[in-house]
């Protein structure tokens, strides 16, 4: 990172201080595609019961970031520790057992299958020790979630291919906030979303933030969302982490100013590269 810096590669650095409850820490993580750069030694920590908002403009690694967190992919370098114990997950599937889990930005549902069937993909419910499907359980904890949202979902036996894009982000977010992780990861929760449906999800967070038992971290864009829903936020900025503060003690104005100095920056960049 000073290395970035001494480049003029980042508008601003904080020192990144662990703290004594840190459920996930994530210690000089980078990581590669090919020639591209997608993360360089990105250092974050998340406290128990603590919302973490991740900005960044697109292709700044935020989501790359979400991948290693949840198992998707492994950092080239760098270490997760996860309560205090090194985290290495091989799949999904390892980090969702260890209590890490994730809404994927495209959601990872499969368009044939009905609401309910979506909401427990590859969680399915089975008798013992025969395995049978326990559809009506499914179909009852399904509605349950969704209810507990809020978000009106007319019948959940319908294939999700017929549901608008709120209704399908809702479900992917119902079944990652029902699943009881210690840490859910959320890849623009707000996506596709009307004004009602996105209300309805910060609520939802609000409610789990009280609650204090739910660690989160959330891709946002509307800084808006970030300062109600967060209590703290980190900035990347071409693959490292150039800022990290309470939401209480930063504002809508000094975000948009940082981001706007990065694309004047770049376009100062652009424009001598072609001079």
């Amino acid at each position: 990172m000073a290395d970035e810096v001494a480049r003029g590669k980042t508008h601003i650095v904080e020192t990144l201080t662990p703290a004594d409850d840190d459920v996930l820490r994530v210690e000089g993580v980078s990581k590669r595609f090919g020639p591209t750069v997608a993360l360089r030694n990105i250092n974050i920590h998340l406290r128990k019961g603590e919302v973490l908002g991740l900005l960044g403009d697109n292709g700044a690694g935020k989501s790359t970031l979400i991948k290693i967190l949840a198992g998707f992919q492994p950092p080239d370098k760098g270490s997760l520790w996860l309560k205090g114990e090194e985290y290495k997950p091989r799949t999904v599937d390892e980090a969702r057992s260890l209590g890490v889990d994730c809404v994927f930005q495209d959601l990872a549902l499969v368009n044939e299958l009905t609401v309910y069937q979506n909401m427990f993909l590859k969680r399915e419910l089975t008798t013992k020790p025969f395995g049978f499907v326990r559809n009506r359980e499914m179909r009852k904890r399904t509605r349950a979630a969704l209810d507990e949202i809020g978000i009106n979902i007319p019948t959940i036996d319908v294939p999700v291919a017929r549901l608008s894009g709120g209704q399908r982000q809702a479900i992917a977010v119902a079944r990652t906030i029902s699943s009881h992780s210690d840490i859910i990861l959320l890849d623009e929760p707000l996506a596709a979303m009307g004004a009602k449906e996105g209300a309805m999800i910060l609520d939802l967070i609000a409610r789990l933030k009280e609650e204090g038992n739910v660690s989160i971290i959330m891709i946002l864009h509307n800084y808006v969302h970030v300062l109600q829903a967060c209590d703290r936020v980190n900035l990347i900025q071409e693959g490292v982490i150039s800022l990290d503060k309470p939401t209480a003690e930063t504002s809508v104005e000094e975000l948009t100013d940082i981001v706007v100095e990065e694309y004047r920056r770049a376009r100062q960049e652009a424009q001598a590269e072609a001079a």
